[in-house]
């Protein structure tokens, strides 16, 4: 249970985040939400401090890197710098998680949701659907996702308690209606910007691999491990950028095989 200073610091901080962004904070409840619950999810005191603490540490740096990802964005397509989707957190709550918009406005969404309910259903490895040529992508938008730059704005929704920096990735609404009973009990943690799964293979996994870890990591959550993890985020981000490299040179081959094998129509003269 949150002490009164704890819930002191997370009005203070709920307050401060809207308005710079100027928007309120997700109230309304979706049909497909399990707990019709907009607060600020608990959290251990520990877990707590070490997010704000390597937040605040961190905020120079981020700061910086945060208005060179808005400069590209800016340049290479119109519309908003920010993209702000529901997602699904601790327990089935709802909230509104931002990200760095790296998809063209309006882009279609139904292939994504084709692609995860496939992933959900199959023992196929988790790979990204854009890690081919996604014509939804803007430009340098694939580097900003497989750097993971596109979830530093997530760090808005750490301040305010609804996501850690270490735990289980937060789904899409329509991604948790599919999921089994027992895959729910990922969401016995507090979602977060990179994880065990993320650390342990990620994109080389299957989903039931993923879930397993993200149970796993829901019950030996400590502070030693919310270290290790975090200390492996980049190389594996690293190994992340390589095999989309790969996947990008191997799709490149093979549209270039089909142009060259299409037969060319004779010329009348």
């Amino acid at each position: 249970m949150e002490g009164p200073l704890e819930v002191a610091i997370n009005q203070n901080i709920q307050n401060f985040v809207d308005t710079v962004l100027n928007q309120k904070s997700c109230s309304q409840v979706s049909t497909t939400q399990v707990v019709a619950n907009s607060e600020v999810s608990p959290m251990q005191l520990w877990k707590r401090g070490f997010d704000i603490a390597l937040v605040v540490v961190c905020t120079p740096i981020l700061v910086v890197v945060g208005a060179l990802m808005a400069l590209v964005i800016r340049f290479g397509s119109s519309g908003p710098v920010i993209f702000r989707q529901e997602r699904v957190g601790y327990k089935g709550m709802l909230f509104t998680c931002y990200k760095f918009r790296t998809m063209h406005i309006g882009a279609e969404v139904n292939s994504h949701r084709g692609h995860t309910a496939q992933l959900i259903k199959s023992e196929a490895p988790m790979t990204k659907l854009d890690a081919g040529n996604d014509p939804r992508v803007i430009p340098f938008g694939k580097i900003i996702r497989a750097t993971g730059l596109d979830e530093l704005p997530q760090l808005i929704n750490v301040l305010k308690g609804e996501m850690s920096l270490v735990g289980p990735r937060p789904c899409i609404p329509y991604e948790y209606e599919i999921y089994e009973s027992w895959q729910k009990r990922r969401f016995d943690a507090v979602p977060g910007l990179t994880g065990l799964w993320q650390v342990s293979g990620k994109n080389r996994t299957t989903f039931n691999q993923m879930i397993n870890m993200d149970i796993e990591y829901s019950e030996r959550a400590s502070l030693w491990l919310d270290i290790k993890i975090i200390s492996k985020t980049i190389p594996a981000l690293m190994v992340q950028c390589y095999d989309q490299r790969a996947r990008s040179r191997k799709s490149s081959v093979i549209q270039a095989g089909v142009r060259v094998s299409k037969p060319v129509s004779p010329v009348n003269v």
